[in-house]
Protein backbone atom coordinates (compact mmCIF):
# COMPACT_ATOMS: atom_id res chain seq x y z
CA UNK A 1 0.00 0.00 0.00
CA UNK A 2 1.66 3.11 -1.19
CA UNK A 3 0.49 6.62 1.12
CA UNK A 4 1.74 10.13 0.56
CA UNK A 5 1.87 12.43 3.49
CA UNK A 6 3.04 16.25 3.34
CA UNK A 7 5.81 17.35 5.90
CA UNK A 8 5.61 20.57 7.53
CA UNK A 9 8.80 22.44 8.72
CA UNK A 10 11.38 19.91 7.24
CA UNK A 11 14.44 22.61 7.44
CA UNK A 12 16.82 20.72 5.42
CA UNK A 13 17.62 18.13 2.92
CA UNK A 14 20.34 16.12 4.86
CA UNK A 15 17.47 16.06 7.75
CA UNK A 16 15.00 14.21 5.01
CA UNK A 17 18.27 11.79 4.02
CA UNK A 18 18.33 10.94 7.65
CA UNK A 19 14.89 10.75 8.19
CA UNK A 20 14.46 8.27 4.67
CA UNK A 21 17.68 6.11 5.61
CA UNK A 22 15.95 5.98 9.73
CA UNK A 23 12.11 4.92 8.37
CA UNK A 24 13.71 2.15 5.97
CA UNK A 25 14.74 -0.05 8.75
CA UNK A 26 11.33 -0.07 10.36
CA UNK A 27 9.74 -3.11 9.73
CA UNK A 28 7.19 -3.67 7.39
CA UNK A 29 8.37 -0.69 5.10
CA UNK A 30 8.67 -1.86 1.61
CA UNK A 31 10.04 1.47 0.56
CA UNK A 32 10.10 4.95 1.76
CA UNK A 33 10.93 8.66 0.05
CA UNK A 34 11.46 11.57 1.80
CA UNK A 35 11.26 14.62 -0.49
CA UNK A 36 13.19 18.03 1.02
CA UNK A 37 12.05 19.82 -2.04
CA UNK A 38 8.68 19.18 -2.39
CA UNK A 39 7.89 18.69 1.71
CA UNK A 40 6.27 14.73 0.92
CA UNK A 41 7.10 11.68 2.34
CA UNK A 42 5.46 8.90 0.23
CA UNK A 43 5.86 5.82 2.12
CA UNK A 44 4.94 2.08 1.01
CA UNK A 45 3.80 -0.54 3.68
CA UNK A 46 1.85 -3.44 4.86
CA UNK A 47 -1.41 -1.98 5.22
CA UNK A 48 -2.55 -4.52 7.96
CA UNK A 49 0.33 -2.71 9.79
CA UNK A 50 -0.08 0.92 8.87
CA UNK A 51 -1.32 2.40 12.14
CA UNK A 52 2.05 0.71 14.17
CA UNK A 53 4.34 1.73 11.53
CA UNK A 54 3.16 5.33 11.51
CA UNK A 55 3.54 5.68 14.54
CA UNK A 56 7.41 4.65 14.51
CA UNK A 57 7.32 6.76 11.37
CA UNK A 58 6.77 9.86 13.65
CA UNK A 59 9.40 8.64 16.11
CA UNK A 60 11.77 8.30 13.33
CA UNK A 61 10.94 12.39 12.20
CA UNK A 62 11.32 13.68 15.60
CA UNK A 63 14.48 12.09 16.29
CA UNK A 64 15.75 13.80 13.46
CA UNK A 65 14.04 16.88 13.27
CA UNK A 66 11.82 18.14 16.44
CA UNK A 67 10.14 20.51 14.70
CA UNK A 68 8.95 18.16 11.60
CA UNK A 69 5.51 17.07 11.75
CA UNK A 70 3.70 14.65 9.57
CA UNK A 71 0.64 16.07 8.21
CA UNK A 72 -2.66 13.22 7.34
CA UNK A 73 -1.60 10.43 9.58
Amino acid sequence: MKKVYRLQDLDCANCAAKMERAIAKIDGVQSVTVSFMAQKLTLECEEARLAEILEKVKACIAKVEPDTKLLGA
